[in-house]
């Protein structure tokens, strides 16, 4: 018996086999849920199917979070073909890359809206179409980062939209919880994915943490995995409106430097 067994899931963002949601992909499919994948475009089409064969997926479907015609026809097809939702993944974010990096003031219009309408307003249009899917005890879990809380050199827009995506997360814990549904956020460390290839200094970020963090090790697609199990399982019943951090300990620093830095200063 696993923790997920008759479990239906649905997640958005998988990109490729180095994705934190596919770290969450195989954990909850190990635990016996039935995956659901949604993907963005045709490019990521080919990355996916492979993925989704590895684990006897059979419910692949694209998806342009910011068309609500694409979000509605995709619920639609899980309300026909299952009935019902149990776990809603929202793993989606995006900013057009002259928005990261540079001087924090010079973030575009266009850019600002972009990076806010698919990396945030796209768990409230997600959320709202689960919901009537979905019963007592269904989990409603996003992806953010410690950038969305403190300064992070060159991430600019996409903290703004993690910061939303942290703060929505508590209102819709809020207004679905009377129904029983619990939404959480999970915060992970840096990790090599896809997504994360795309923010200047991202190497700099990984290596850094690995030595200030105070477990002095880096977390893994297993790791966040791990979380995500629980976030979506009844070991975590009452668990709702919390963003949890899973960065070795990086967010509870104030200084950040390590002793041997500290010392080449004094």
């Amino acid at each position: 018996m696993g923790l997920m067994d008759g479990k239906i899931v649905l997640i958005f963002g998988l990109a490729n086999k180095n994705s934190i949601a596919w770290g969450i992909t195989q954990r909850l499919h190990a635990e016996g849920a039935t995956i659901l994948l949604s993907y963005a475009g045709e490019i990521m089409e080919k990355r996916v199917m492979p993925l989704a064969k590895e684990i006897g997926c059979e419910f692949v479907e694209p998806c342009d979070v910011t068309q609500d015609t694409d979000l509605d026809a995709i619920f639609e097809k899980v309300k026909e073909r299952y009935g019902k939702l149990d776990v809603l993944v929202h793993s989606v974010a995006f900013a057009q890359r002259e928005d990261l990096g540079g001087r924090f003031v010079d973030i575009s219009r266009d850019g600002f809206k972009l990076a806010l309408d698919i990396s945030a307003y796209s768990l409230i249009a997600m959320s709202k179409r689960a919901e009537p899917l979905m019963s007592a005890g269904s989990s409603i879990m996003s992806l953010t980062y410690y950038a969305a809380e403190k300064v992070m050199p060159k991430y600019h827009v996409m903290a703004v939209a993690k910061a939303a995506l942290e703060t929505i997360t508590r209102y819709l814990a809020n207004d679905l919880g009377p129904k029983g549904i619990r939404v959480n956020a999970i915060s992970a460390g840096p990790i090599k994915t896809l997504a994360a290839a795309g923010v200047p200094g991202f190497r700099m970020m990984l290596k850094y943490a690995e030595k200030a963090a105070p477990l002095r090790h880096l977390v893994s697609q297993d790791d966040v995995g791990n979380a995500a199990l629980y976030l979506a399982s009844d070991l975590s019943t009452n668990v709702t409106g919390e963003v949890l951090h899973v960065d070795a300990g990086y967010h509870i620093l104030g200084l950040t430097m390590t002793e041997e830095e500290l010392a080449g200063i004094e």
